[in-house]
This record gives structure tokens, sequence and C-alpha cells, in this order.
């Protein structure tokens, strides 16, 4: 058994670190940059960390990943652990609440930033593991599915993504994290394109012709020269990371998620002793 107070206090501060600490990572990068506002946004993230306010001023919406072990009990329904989690982050801190409940009609907001979104998986062993990501609503924007032919080339491939990032990437305040979900279904390639995003900056797919698409489209969307925050200066894009999965014959799903220059993420792990 897994306590629903320990996740939640583990969840909750994982939440206010990604809003208010960089990561390293985006940091050194960040670092190297001395284009139009570079002070600017280096001193956004010192002062960000030491008061303790977000980096950003859109905090998002949650997107969580659960794998919950087939050996774990757990006291409540995850989704509850977690919605709690995200409403005593975001209303005991200075954050925007950015869900609204009815998408269409109304669209009146929840006043605490919840409910998120959750996905859930069942694994093997006595492990829960909870990624998540801050997902603000520009870089969500940016989302795409594209329904492919099974005949489409891996150049045509990475003509397709590097062409929709040149329409729309300035927009999704670069430089970008860039998740691509290719197989599966339509929806299923766009869960592992959002699952892409949780992986670690310089992760590399296992598969080597995966891997080398991943340096040829970050190469690829690299020479767009969008740069930081759409200025032309600097890097477009940070990382590729691509993710997987059977399909059937006739279909080829390719969706693309994108994450904004902050990349906040976090995981945070348990295990039943």
């Amino acid at each position: 058994m897994i306590k629903a107070s320990s996740i939640l206090g583990k969840v909750e501060t994982a939440l206010v670190e990604a809003n208010t600490i960089m990561d390293n990572k985006i940091k050194s990068s960040l670092y190297l940059y001395d284009g139009p506002f570079s002070s600017v946004l280096n001193e956004n993230s010192i002062l960000a960390e030491k008061l303790k306010l977000p980096l950003c001023q859109d905090t998002g919406f949650i997107e969580f990943f659960v794998f919950i072990g087939q050996e774990i009990s757990l006291e409540e329904p995850i989704s509850d652990t977690l919605n709690m989690a995200v409403r005593r982050a975001y209303s005991t801190n200075p954050y925007r609440y950015s869900v609204v409940r009815d998408p269409l009609i109304h669209r009146e907001n929840t006043g605490d930033n919840t409910p998120s979104v959750v996905h859930t998986f069942m694994v093997s062993g006595r492990e829960l593991e909870i990624r998540f990501l801050v997902k603000g609503g520009g870089s969500e924007n940016l989302s795409r599915l594209f329904m492919l032919n099974p005949t489409t080339s891996q150049e045509e491939f990475i003509e397709i993504i590097v062409s929709s990032i040149s329409e729309g990437g300035a927009r999704g305040c670069p430089p970008l994290r860039v998740g691509i979900g290719i197989g599966g279904s339509s929806e299923k390639s766009m869960l592992l394109a959002k699952f892409a995003l949780t992986r670690e900056l310089d992760s590399r797919n296992p598969d080597v012709g995966y891997a080398f698409l991943e340096e040829k489209l970050l190469n690829e969307i690299n020479s767009l020269h969008i740069g930081y925050q759409g200025l032309g200066e600097g890097i477009t894009a940070y990382s590729v990371s691509i993710e997987t999965a059977p399909c059937h014959i006739a279909i080829l799903p390719v969706s693309l998620a994108i994450d904004c220059y902050l990349c906040r993420k976090g995981v945070v792990t348990f295990e039943d002793r």
C-alpha cells in the first residue's frame, strides 16, 4: 500500500519546482544564448527560483503519465490524489488557473486548475512512477496529427514535420522540445508524442534508425533559424524525441507534440517494499 498522503506531498512539491526552477540543461542552453532579451530571460530564471515565482505567467494545465505496478495497492483512485496535488500547488502559490470546465459553450474557469489530464498504465512490478508535463497553451496549440500514406518515405516524413514547425513554431515560445509519436492509432500516436516530451533532453531512441531520424530532424528544425522566442537568433529546438508503436498495415499515424522553451516536466517514483 502506498499512502495517498505520500503521493500528494511529493507530487505537489515536484509541481512547484517545475514551475519555478529551470532545468539545468535548459539553463546551460540559455547561458550560451546572447541574442535579443538574453539578459531578461536569464534574470527571469534567477528571480523565479529565488522568489518562488512562476517562470511563466502561463502555468498551464497538468498532464500526467502514471505507471502502476500490478503488485501495488493505492488508498484511492490515483486521479483523485493527483488532482488534489494540483489543487494545492496552484491554490497556495501565485499560479494562474487555466482550466475551463466546459470546452465550447460556457468555458467557465474551474478556479483551481483541475481536473488534470491523467493517463494510467498497468505494468509489472512494485513501483509507481508518475511523470508529468506542465503544458502551456501556446505550445499545446501546435499539436498535430497526420494520417500518412503507409508508403511515405523518411524524407517525406521529415519534410512534413519540419514544415509544420516552420509554419507555427514561433508561436510556441522556442527553443522547442519536439515529441513525435509514430504508429499505433490516431490517439495512440498523440499519446506517444506527448510521452516523448517526458524523456530527458539528451536521450536517444534505442533503435539506431529512429535515433538517426531524431538527429536529422533536429538539424533540419534548427536550420529554420526561428531562434529564441521567434527572434531569429540562437537555436530553434533543444531536441527531438520519437516514440513508436506497431500499427495496421494500411495506416501510418504520426503525431507532433511541442513544449515551450521552459520544458516544465517532472517525475516522481514510489516503491512498495
